[in-house]
């Protein structure tokens, strides 16, 4: 990963205020991440440019979505590359929920996605990762706990 690849505090910042609310005001990000409207604006076409912002959404509740794919996907990072698989892991949109764990796995990422042709894009971006030596995926075929 060249260093332009890589998310700075304020990428990571605006990618989670907009997962925690897409239609928010770009001076409302920009007053909440002590930055400009147009330093917002251009990170957020910068993000959009390089495929890691692919779209603005809504968070519903998991089983609203019937036709919506979810998976787990367990993670084996080697040596100290957890940190930099997590920064990664979060700038996926795909990726709705993600666990750091113990035992034989590191992290458990939580995918969400409409077709099984974008669990495998978005699992062939995962095990492309620097340190993502195994994994395993299950989908998710319906929730037996409401």
């Amino acid at each position: 990963m060249s260093p332009a690849d890589v998310l700075d505090d304020l990428d990571r910042g605006l990618i989670a205020a907009l997962r925690k609310n897409a239609r928010k005001p770009v001076a409302e990000l920009a007053r909440d991440l002590g930055t400009t409207r147009a330093t917002v604006t251009k990170r957020i076409e910068r993000l959009e440019a390089r495929g890691i912002i692919q779209g603005f959404t809504i968070i519903v509740a998991h089983d609203a979505d019937d036709s919506a794919i979810r998976a787990i996907c367990h993670l084996a990072i080697e040596g100290h590359n957890t940190d930099a698989a997590i920064v990664a892991l979060r700038g996926l949109p795909a990726i709705t929920g993600l666990h750091a764990t113990n035992g034989e796995w590191d992290l458990i990422a939580e995918i969400t996605v409409a077709t099984l042709a974008e669990v495998d894009h978005v699992l062939s971006r995962i095990r492309a990762l620097e340190g993502v030596y195994r994994s395993e995926t299950s989908l998710l075929l319906r929730s037996v706990l409401v």
